[in-house]
């Protein structure tokens, strides 16, 4: 038989080797019939073709019975070392999709941790189970600086409060956030059982957030006389437990120092506001698996918690 050079393996070669193997194994074309379910005459010309395809004779077959010749027992050598290849390439395809590795970069306002329903804690905990090879990476940071870090790629995604949402970045809400206005025990209001008016309000200190907040947020301080400032929520609470300043903390932040009595709202039915706390993604960014996975066990935890309140 002429010699040739192959050009390129085909899905067609890999199955005419896999024949070749099968009909080796079983000794015979007619012995092999029934395991590949195809007519003898059929395996021989499946046969024929392979030798075509590698320029060269792989088997003797006739009356004295079938035999390997020496190229036919070099080849399937070689192809049991391809296989081989083969198959441990789809095993490593497979593990990848299991076991997924790499950084995950999440930008966090502070004292989101406090929050009872803890989608992120629970979306983190799903991503460790199924990636315990992946390295998580959390920064406490202002809202401000998680959109940028977005935006230029260095953070994945980020929670922060939804106030003037970017055009190049996606927003998902999480839940509703509530605040409300909090003295502490040492503060003339504490005492007072009977809520403030406005104009008795204007007499006490009280803390402005030095970030962004929403058009409701704004109108609350607006009826406060904001004469301190706060980076972030944890200032605001150094501020308030001074027995100074007045100031709007979450509920579910401001809940440990309440517990201890040292500090309440002060008429939580008139002085409080509402804001969405948003996962905030890049619209543009590149295909991440194990950002994916994350966004789907929040989105899990949104249709349980939706189902339930049914």
């Amino acid at each position: 038989m002429k010699s040739k050079s192959l050009a390129q393996i085909t899905d067609f070669d890999l199955k005419l080797l896999r024949l070749f193997k099968t009909v080796n194994e079983c000794g015979s074309f007619s012995a092999a019939e029934s395991l590949l379910g195809m007519t003898r005459s059929a395996i021989s010309l499946h046969m024929g073709d392979l030798e075509k395809r590698l320029g060269m004779r792989l088997c003797q077959r006739g009356r004295a019975g079938f035999a390997l010749t020496d190229e036919g027992r070099e080849i399937l050598r070689h192809s049991d070392s391809m296989m081989a290849a083969v198959e441990h390439f789809r095993l490593q395809v497979n593990q990848m999709h299991q076991q997924l590795r790499g950084d995950f970069n999440i930008g966090i306002i502070n004292n989101l941790v406090t929050q009872p329903r803890m989608k992120i804690t629970h979306a983190l905990e799903a991503l460790r189970d199924i990636g315990p090879d992946i390295r998580l990476n959390i920064s406490m940071m202002t809202a401000a600086d998680i959109e940028r870090g977005l935006m230029d790629g260095r953070l994945h995604v980020g929670a922060l409060p939804l106030t003037s949402p970017i055009s190049g970045l996606d927003y998902m809400q999480l839940y509703d956030e509530r605040s409300e206005l909090y003295c502490s025990d040492t503060h003339p209001l504490f005492a007072q059982r009977q809520p403030p008016s406005d104009e008795e309000l204007l007499r006490y200190d009280a803390i402005a957030p030095a970030f962004r907040m929403t058009t409701e947020a704004i109108a609350m301080h607006q009826m406060l006389n904001c004469n301190a400032t706060a980076t972030d929520r944890e200032g605001i609470a150094f501020l308030i437990l001074s027995g100074r300043f007045l100031g709007f903390l979450p509920d579910h932040y401001a809940a440990q120092w309440v517990e201890k009595r040292v500090m309440r709202a002060i008429a939580p039915q008139r002085l409080h506001y509402t804001s969405q706390i948003a996962l905030v993604t890049r619209k543009t960014r590149s295909q991440n698996v194990i950002l994916e996975r994350f966004l789907q066990a929040i989105a899990r935890q949104s249709e349980g918690e939706a189902n339930a309140n049914r």
